[in-house]
């Protein structure tokens, strides 16, 4: 047992962290206040190969492991959580599902621009009266000719002003209810029409989108996996990505202990630094301690992942643990700083806002504590068969 990253998971990790602290980490604040999205790092990303750092070479990526991409994310999200997720909805969500469940030709024709940074990718499933009940969508997928004419609306969509693919979800057998009868799709960005800029809490530099599908004609080529299997392409989807966003969790936690530990050195209270007050010492001794817990968590998440093992119940635990780690110890940095933790003078205050959504997309709290449970108890195979 290992608990180290090889040398070649290390040199990644090193090649994202110093990208991140000269490209991302500079401009985060003027970002999150502008809400922007910061196209041309995406481009430098690619030129380093990690929009598609566990894609095989033979589709245009770098052909790393999946540890090593967590790797990468945990440090972009340390820098910004908003780049980070943009990186991890483009890859878990998308990128590797199509590896994962096309067929020789889908794989070589949508993943390379993909892997290469060309094109960013959405996964288009929630929608208004859809979001933890996946299986209750709307949006249809009517036979036509050869292929399919899709309609609906999907809401809070990362990335999709920005994607040329989406993975897009929809019913093609309206007469069976639930799980049953859904389908996967790939849709380019021409199929889809935006229509509404979310503004969030946090997470300012990525793009959150609603966005309808209006009479689009697709052919079968655009059937990912079988037809009806789209709940079986969903969950296996989020099982993987749940990993990437606890990764992104475990980013804002260090990030925000990095400032509280280096403010606990410099600020003078009664005479000393307040690191020497054992309440302070207290607090970081325990912020520490979690972020540690959860990074092992999200690191044994995707070890499981590279060995080709279920990851169901370990990626659930991962999200669950360092998702309300990131929360609870942000908080902490905050009150570490004191009133300036509640300014933007320092960059504290946008990590709890960021760390927030973490608790909440691909899958809440509430919903990671039911697959979790689902599982220990011997449900979760039963429910995909369901699927």
């Amino acid at each position: 047992m290992d608990f180290e990253p090889s040398a070649e998971q290390q040199e990644v990790q090193r090649l994202a962290r110093d990208f991140a602290r000269r490209e991302i980490e500079p401009h985060a604040a003027e970002w999150d206040r502008e809400h922007r999205f910061p196209r041309e790092v995406f481009t430098k990303l690619a030129e380093l190969g990690l929009m598609g750092t566990c894609v095989p070479e033979e589709y245009g990526g770098a052909g790393a492991d999946f540890l090593s991409y967590i790797l990468v994310l945990e440090e972009l999200s340390r820098a910004d959580a908003g780049v980070g997720v943009t990186v991890a909805v483009h890859t878990s969500a998308v990128t590797l599902p199509l590896i994962a469940f096309g067929t020789d030709e889908q794989r070589s024709r949508f993943v390379p621009p993909l892997a290469r940074g060309e094109q960013l990718g959405a996964f288009a499933l929630t929608e208004p009266e859809a979001g933890s009940d996946a299986g209750a969508l709307r949006t249809a997928a009517e036979p036509e000719g050869d292929g399919w004419r899709i309609d609906g609306a999907k809401q809070w969509i990362t990335n999709g002003r920005y994607a040329g693919t989406f993975l897009l979800f929809a019913r093609t057998d309206r007469s069976t209810p639930g799980a049953r009868g859904v389908s996967a799709f790939i849709l380019d960005g021409e199929h889809v029409r935006i229509t509404r800029d979310e503004e969030k809490l946090g997470l300012n530099s990525s793009a959150t989108n609603d966005l309808v599908v209006e009479g689009a004609v697709v052919g079968r080529d655009r059937l990912l996996h079988e037809e009806g299997k789209g709940f079986r392409v969903a969950m296996e989807t989020l099982d993987g990505g749940r990993i990437g966003i606890a990764a992104q969790a475990v980013g804002i936690a260090q990030a925000a202990f990095d400032v509280a530990r280096e403010y606990a050195k410099e600020r003078y209270t009664f005479g000393k630094p307040i690191a020497e007050h054992q309440a302070i010492q207290a607090k970081l001794a325990d912020m520490a301690t979690e972020i540690d817990a959860a990074r092992l968590l999200v690191y044994r998440a995707a070890t499981l992942k590279d060995r080709g093992k279920p990851v169901t119940e370990a990626g659930a635990k991962a999200k669950l643990f360092a998702s309300e780690t990131a929360r609870r110890q942000t908080g902490e940095a905050i009150q570490i700083l004191g009133g300036y933790g509640y300014t933007k003078e320092f960059p504290v205050e946008r990590y709890y806002r960021d760390a927030k959504i973490t608790e909440i997309y691909e899958g809440t709290s509430e919903i990671q504590r039911l697959v979790i449970a689902r599982s220990i108890l011997g449900l979760h195979q039963r429910t995909l068969a369901q699927g």
